[in-house]
């Protein structure tokens, strides 16, 4: 019978061995925060940006044509010499995340290392597992080695409390500290909003001046509906700006924005947008689909037309086009059925299109300094028109048709110098009348049905060559003008009224005589 030998017990380990693994745990332990999922995402989309931002600008530079009288080897010298600043200026904003991602790459080095340390000392060298040695080991492995999805699994399970901390604190840092904000910050916020699932990005005035682009990233956010980047430096959107599905309210206002992407148009949920003071010259082909829209800035641009796309916008309530260089507006505007504002003032208008006459919700019309000699006749199809100014114009005459607009309480038809001679004879049926302003017309004689606007609060006729009612008159209020219209119209009808009696005896003596009554 043979004897079974007994299993020999395993070997503690040296002391050697307890003093490297020890080493490789310190060693490890003494590194800084490995940079985390968002950082490294941030890092990657910040030099895709850079990468866009930087061709753009050197194809913009080499298509550049020489002044006439710049001699073209100069003018070869500024364009290098622009090229070089710009290549100076990619290599600032790329610092950062060339920093990061190669901090990142150690990381995994060291990553790599722990995992191979682990994979030693828990036995895959050794028959039986040292415990007590491999758990700190495998920990390291388990924790910092960003190379499948368990970390991206461990970083949802055991970290989102940690990310949405991230994103807030980011957030309030950014609203309550005068630091301004790289691109580098910027797509590390973006980040983490994306993973916070946030639904405001408030970046309002906190971009460096050197940041004219944004994170190709910011189409991650999905889930926000309210973005303010206005009082920056921006030049352009980027085309994933489309990707923002749940925008309501986009603020870019005071930034250096020339075009719009062709992707705006997919912000199809969009009910607020200003755009004002930037450097637009168009819309896209596409702007027409965002139907949603409510609230329309456009105002301190440099269009000089709006596209005929504009009248798809059938939610629109209240536009802006103030302070541009427009000389139409597309007929298509009368499509915008529920527009109740639009203010047009500051342009270079000659006329106004017949289709104004189809806004029947408009309460305020404003169109001071332009060039209108005219205004449409249909302007007496807007029922519910409260304000109309059409001031430092060029305004011949008013129509009839306006009287037809009863509920309007502010007119100002001042400042039209030489060109205004006359008010409507039918201004009466204007009941509803608070305010009129015809200062620095040349309006001699108010009409006689002015003595029914009982309820004109506000008259201003300064430098207006006013005979009937005189001067003295007018300065006493308005309604002492209404009174004198009424009194005016009263004597005169009283003076009027003997003589058309005489006129009236004498026919019938004269027609009893010579004229024989029919039978």
């Amino acid at each position: 019978m043979m004897i079974q030998s007994e299993k020999a017990p395993p070997q503690p380990p040296s002391r050697a061995f307890l003093d490297t693994v020890q080493e490789i745990t310190r060693i490890y332990s003494s590194l800084p925060p490995r940079p985390s999922i968002e950082e490294v995402e941030a890092a990657t989309s910040t030099l895709d940006t850079v990468n866009n931002e930087e061709q753009t600008k050197l194809n913009e530079i080499s298509m550049q044509e020489p002044p006439h009288d710049v001699p073209e080897d100069l003018f070869s010298v500024l364009q290098e010499l622009k090229k070089t600043m710009v290549l100076f200026q990619s290599h600032e904003q790329r610092r950062e995340a060339l920093h990061l991602l190669q901090l990142e790459k150690m990381f995994q080095t060291f990553g790599d290392l722990i995992q191979r340390a682990s994979e030693l000392v828990s036995g895959d060298t050794q028959k039986e597992k040292p415990h007590t040695l491999a758990e700190p080991l495998e920990k390291f492995a388990r924790d910092d080695v960003i190379t499948d999805e368990t970390l991206v699994k461990k970083k949802e399970e055991e970290q989102t409390q940690k990310n949405d901390f991230k994103a807030e604190k980011f957030l309030s840092a950014a609203h309550g500290s005068s630091e301004k904000l790289s691109l580098m910050k910027v797509a590390t916020l973006i980040e983490n909003c994306a993973k916070s699932g946030a639904e405001i990005l408030d970046l309002r005035g906190k971009l460096v001046d050197q940041m004219e682009w944004l994170p190709v990233s910011i189409g991650k956010l999905s889930d926000v509906t309210e973005v303010d980047l206005s009082e920056n430096r921006i030049m352009a959107l980027p085309t994933t700006m489309g990707g923002l599905k749940a925008l309501t309210k986009l603020d870019l206002h005071s930034n250096q924005i020339i075009n719009l992407p062709h992707s705006f148009g997919e912000l199809i949920n969009l009910i607020d947008l200003d755009l004002h003071a930037n450097k637009l010259r168009s819309l896209p082909p596409t702007f027409g689909n965002l139907t949603n829209l409510i609230d329309l800035d456009l105002s301190s641009n440099e269009f000089t037309h709006l596209p005929e796309t504009i009248g798809n916008l059938s939610s629109l309530k209240r536009l802006n086009v103030e302070t541009n260089e427009l000389e139409e507006l597309p007929y298509t505007i009368g499509n915008c059925s529920l527009l109740s504002v639009l203010k047009l003032d500051f342009n270079q208008l000659k006329a106004l299109p017949e289709a104004i006459g189809k806004l029947e919700c408009l309460e305020i019309l404003t169109l001071h300094y332009n060039r209108i000699k005219r205004l449409p006749s249909t302007m007496g199809n807007l029922s519910n028109l409260k304000e109309l100014d059409v001031s430092f114009n060029e305004i011949e005459f008013v129509p009839e048709d306006l009287c037809l607009a009863v509920n309007l309480k502010k007119l100002n038809l001042g400042k039209n110098f030489a060109d205004l001679r006359a008010l409507p004879t039918s201004i009466g049926k204007l009941e509803m009348l608070e305010e009129l302003d015809i200062s620095d017309d040349q309006i001699r004689v108010l009409p006689e049905s002015f003595r029914f606007l009982s309820k004109l609060r506000a008259f201003r006729a300064d430098e207006t060559p006013l005979e009937v009612p005189p001067r003295e008159v007018v300065k006493l209020g308005a309604q002492e003008v209404v009174q004198y219209m009424t009194d005016f119209v009263t004597k005169r009808d009283a003076e009027l009224l003997p003589s058309k009696k005489k006129k009236k005896g004498f026919l019938f003596w004269f027609c009893s005589i010579f004229c024989p009554q029919q039978k």
